[in-house]
């Protein structure tokens, strides 16, 4: 079983504090709703599902801390601040929000918080094989996958999007290999996609991002598969930075270009990914690594974490219910009103 990211103890939410990967895999306990934003918002848990899930628990953590309905609706708006585009964060914090007034009224609201938080939980992992298992559909004996980022169990609660359909791959007995960019500036592919396919057997290749045209020219490169943290209605899909630039690679060399995600990551209020909310994130990503400066100071920096695919880049979208595929409006809008 791939990588477990996160689960609930008496004593709280524990984690793989990412951060330190892949050199330390240390789990970490969060007992107060500021360890559960801090974890979210300095990426210590990531990737869309995983932080809803992660939210979901801090609700339950704020409960246990503090009894206090006002506390508890103050701590659900700040983590909604701590990643402004991931989608699942906001889904998975509007159902927990909706079980307040029942959950203080039952007298044990914390009781009440962690079933719903446990649900949203149970049902991520039952989504992320659903989805894993529709799209080794498109993945043969043998292909060589390209992904960006980190779409795995480290992402999820457990299986992973976009790396779950490797896994899924394997366990029906295809032979699978990955190129996995490094993914900068916060090197999710070199530490964490590497880290996790080794985990799991999955032979891996690591590139740096600027690679990647270079490795489809050679025509080894069977497909791209990426994940999303929000995908408008017409099939546009943020993802990390870098993932925009792939897909136009991609669609140059005549590679399919494929996106693994939950329904919890469509936000089916906006039209188009130019509505999607873009996180900036602080300079020193771009300008340190670890403790070591490599740019000169007194220069300026813009760091957006994600940039947007535009759907006509896309050849199917792979989620819980099945494959899309363009125009994806029609099958999204089904998907949407079921």
């Amino acid at each position: 079983m791939p990588v477990k990211t996160l689960s609930w103890t008496s004593r709280g939410l524990e984690i793989i504090d990412q951060r330190l990967l892949p050199l330390e895999e240390r789990r970490i306990l969060l007992d107060t709703d500021d360890a559960v934003w801090t974890a979210i918002r300095t990426l210590a848990v990531r990737g869309a599902p995983a932080i809803g899930v992660a939210a979901a628990f801090g609700v339950v953590v704020a409960a246990r801390e503090r009894t206090d309905e006002a506390f508890v609706r103050r701590s659900i708006e700040r983590f909604r601040a701590a990643r402004p585009t991931a989608v699942n964060l906001f889904h998975a914090l509007d159902r927990m929000e909706k079980t307040l007034d029942d959950a203080f009224s039952s007298g044990d609201p914390a009781g009440k918080l962690l079933e719903r938080a446990k649900e949203i939980h149970d049902e991520d992992l039952r989504i992320c094989r659903a989805l894993s298992e529709h799209g080794a559909e498109l993945l043969s004996d043998g292909d060589t996958s390209l992904t960006h980022c980190n779409a795995g169990g480290l992402a999820t609660s457990a299986y992973g999007t976009a790396l779950g359909v490797i896994y899924a791959a394997a366990d029906q007995g295809k032979r699978i290999s990955v190129y996995a960019d490094e993914t900068r500036p916060l090197l999710q592919g070199a530490r964490l996609t590497a880290w996790e396919l080794r985990k799991n057997g999955i032979p891996v290749t690591l590139i740096c991002d600027n690679m990647a045209a270079a490795v489809m020219r050679r025509g080894i490169i069977s497909q791209v598969i990426v994940g999303t943290d929000r995908i408008a209605s017409n099939g546009d899909a943020a993802n990390k930075i870098g993932t925009y630039g792939l897909s136009i690679l991609a669609r140059e060399h005549g590679v399919p270009f494929y996106i693994a995600a939950p329904l919890t990551s469509f936000d089916f209020n906006l039209t188009s990914g130019d509505d999607i909310p873009i996180e900036e994130r602080d300079e020193a990503e771009i300008h340190t690594i670890g403790t070591s400066r490599i740019a000169p100071k007194g220069i300026s920096f813009y760091n957006p974490a994600f940039d947007v695919t535009p759907a006509e880049n896309i050849t199917a979208i792979i989620t819980e219910k099945g494959i899309a595929r363009p125009p994806f409006g029609p099958a999204l809008a089904e998907w949407n009103a079921g």
